[in-house]
């Protein structure tokens, strides 16, 4: 059993049983979702879905912080390793990195990806998802940015995942109809939304989520920002 902490937009803290911790795309500092006075007390490993501000923003002072493992994909890393980051996997899609508590593969996303580098935006490489493998086999596949596509239908195949964070704000992403899809295409009958409210634009919610899906059997797993859930 893991602990599952949602802290605002698509940033979690997941907690597991030995002890580590692994952050998905970490953003605090500006975060409007962020829960007020929530501290991060340990970090073990960052996973990136991909370089937007508001998935990575906080990678470079947590890496100082706490030097956990930073898995990315190849390009983001090399960035985050120019900058000062340690222990940096770069990775692709397809392959898979074993942390010994968890194991992360990087699966395919359908979103841009860029580094804000100052006033600049320089290339990131590629939006990437992941399937995570835990040590008693449940799979959980956490999709990054991404509208739906056919190739879900892969991920079900592949992994069979039981869990699946999907987005469903709308705009930046896909909403709870494309969602809805998605969520059919990875068969998972757990869906955790994010990346909805932050902003105005994100419009979408999980209730309209579970709208779509209240006949297909996939229970719609609304989060509180820091209540943390077992699964």
């Amino acid at each position: 059993m893991i602990e599952i902490n949602w802290l605002g937009h698509a940033t979690f803290e997941l907690r597991f049983p030995s002890g580590e911790v692994l952050l998905l795309d970490p953003w605090i500092e500006g975060n409007p979702a962020y829960p007020k006075d929530y501290k991060v007390s340990k970090v073990d490993a960052i996973a990136i879905s991909h370089a937007h501000f508001d998935h990575m923003n906080d990678v470079l002072p947590l890496a100082k912080k706490f030097e956990p493992k930073v898995i990315a994909i190849f390009e983001t890393a090399s960035w985050l390793e120019k900058k000062g980051a340690k222990n940096t996997v770069g990775m692709n899609k397809g392959g898979t990195a074993d942390l010994g508590f968890v194991k992360l593969t990087m699966t395919h996303a359908l979103h841009s990806c860029s580094i804000k580098d100052g006033d600049n935006l320089i290339y990131g490489g590629e939006a990437a998802g992941y399937v995570l493998t835990l040590a008693d086999g449940r799979k959980a596949y956490f999709a990054g940015d991404t509208t739906v596509f056919s190739d879900m239908k892969l991920i079900e195949e592949i992994y069979r995942p039981e869990l699946a964070f999907l987005p469903v704000g709308d705009f930046y992403t896909m909403g709870p109809h494309e969602a809805a899809h998605a969520a059919r295409l990875v068969g998972a009958k757990k869906v955790i939304p994010m990346h909805y409210g932050t902003f105005p634009a994100l419009t979408g919610r999980p209730e309209h989520l579970a709208q779509r899906l209240e006949k297909d059997g996939i229970e719609v797993w609304a989060l509180k920002q820091g209540e943390p859930v077992n699964w």
